[in-house]
């Protein structure tokens, strides 16, 4: 019978915490699981990214300085994160948004349900190329303040009004569905 991993994933460093709980094949490869996450976090995948599970580094070698360990690709959960265990999803190596990620549980998967699905989470996803922990905290700083000389510019920015607690698990059940993860 087919198996799901329950993940917690939490960005580290943003105060409330920032955090998704998502449910994936068991078989999913890191790449396809990059992917889930990049949907999870509303984020365009316009950056490099990299695992690093009992200290092997995966990823995709772009052809570049920088390269990884061991191919994602290659790479199932599974395989690598057992119950229980927890493992660094690092994204945009120069915001360097690192994710703590938990494996909460491994359950037979529900053949009524199209995985992965987001069953919780709380607080937005910091937008793409906002400088890091740090500069999201700092935005966040400016939208909360209509008089700083910054607030109009960073306003539109981020598109209009940007609520930092929202969470909603149907936009990222949308995003799942344009971006055709389920059944992955």
């Amino acid at each position: 019978m087919a198996s799901v991993h329950q993940l917690k994933v939490v960005i580290i460093g943003t105060k409330p915490p920032a955090w998704r709980r998502v449910v994936v094949p068991s078989r999913i490869t890191l790449g396809d699981l990059h992917e889930v996450l990049q949907a999870t976090f509303g984020w365009w995948n316009y950056h490099l990214h990299d695992f690093e599970i009992d200290g092997v580094r995966y990823g995709v070698d772009d052809d570049d300085e920088w390269s990884p360990t061991a191919d994602e690709h290659q790479a199932r959960l599974d395989q690598l994160a057992p119950q229980g265990s927890s493992f660094i999803y690092t994204y945009d190596f120069g915001d360097n948004w690192e994710h703590k990620i938990v494996v909460e549980k491994v359950a037979p998967a529900d053949p009524t349900v199209a995985y992965p699905v987001c069953t919780g989470g709380r607080r937005a996803c910091p937008p793409e190329d906002c400088g890091g922990v740090w500069g999201y905290q700092h935005l966040l700083e400016i939208l909360a303040d209509p008089s700083h000389e910054e607030h109009e510019s960073m306003l539109e920015w981020v598109g209009g009004p940007f609520d930092s607690a929202a969470f909603n698990p149907a936009d990222i059940a949308d995003q799942f569905r344009v971006g055709a993860l389920a059944e992955r």
